[in-house]
């Protein structure tokens, strides 16, 4: 297919928060939007609020061969099951997408399984919420956020402008690309290892009295430690190697500003502060 109009079909393949907030997004657009979920009171949902067309729990040709574009929204390793089990079903032409949070150990393996006629082009939603499931969907957590389109030498033009253009009508602020590559070492620093710094904090200490005396700043840090742990237990594992090595940056880093406490280094302690202090400004500019 070529650029998005009107008369673009789009399937949703598993309607979680995301999924399903990629739905409500395009059908507000004016998209023909169908969705494939396990379960029936999902898809009901989904009708009921308008979120979705249409939508089935049964994975047959009939129904998925009528989509030009299909996006992802499941774990990775469920994620490449279906495209196993199930691309006999896609049109020729179709473009597929995802919403994975890890790239490297999925984008490679998707692309090299299609079959001849359609196509893989990577992309991953910096948006979420700490609560789960379609009826938590909200095409408003787009506003404001970011959109990376992960191509590789397999992807054709028309493919990563029609990712990126999907992007912008799902109402993102920014769209910007990355490899696979380079995405995985981004995210491992500003999404992975902020959700281990989250949960191990969490599990310092038993917190139910704890929550009578905090303050925002506590509230602020701990937010994403509230986590589906089924879903990003796979994403660190996918992505181990990098997420270590980020790991191991941040420890270095926390155990240099616990030396300057030890010794009394003042002065030290403030540079690393006016350090931090510099570089945050430039998220508040965004």
């Amino acid at each position: 297919m070529n650029k998005l109009n009107k008369d673009t079909k789009i399937l949703i393949v598993g309607l979680g928060l995301i999924g399903g907030s990629y739905a409500e997004a395009l059908t507000d657009k004016g998209y023909e939007v169908g969705a494939v979920a396990r379960r029936k009171e999902t898809i009901d949902y989904a009708l009921e609020k308008g979120l979705i067309a249409h939508g089935t729990t049964k994975v047959d040709k009939e129904y998925v061969s009528k989509f030009d574009i299909i996006v992802f929204a499941l774990y990775p390793k469920i994620f490449v099951e279906w495209i196993r089990e199930n691309q006999e079903y896609i049109k020729d032409g179709a473009i597929l997408t995802d919403v994975t949070g890890v790239k490297t150990s999925i984008v490679y393996d998707i692309q090299a399984m299609l079959k001849e006629g359609i196509e893989f082009i990577g992309a991953h939603p910096m948006a979420g919420k700490e609560v789960y499931g379609v009826e938590n969907s909200d095409k408003r957590i787009f506003e404001n956020a970011n959109y990376i389109v992960t191509p590789t030498d397999k992807n054709t033009k028309n493919a990563i402008d029609v990712c990126k253009e999907l992007g912008y009508e799902l109402g993102f602020k920014t769209v910007t690309e990355l490899s696979p590559e380079s995405h995985d070492e981004m995210i491992g620093f500003l999404s992975q290892l902020t959700h281990c710094i989250a949960v191990s904090l969490m599990c310092c200490k038993e917190s139910e009295r704890l929550v009578d005396y905090t303050g925002d700043s506590f509230r602020d840090l701990t937010r994403i430690a509230k986590i589906n742990d089924a879903m990003w237990s796979e994403l660190f594992m996918l992505n181990r190697e990098e997420l270590l090595s980020q790991m191991e940056l941040f420890s270095e880093k926390f155990t240099e500003l616990k030396e300057t406490l030890k010794n009394g280094d003042t002065e030290k302690m403030r540079e690393m502060m006016r350090i931090s202090t510099e570089r945050r400004k430039y998220f508040d500019k965004r």
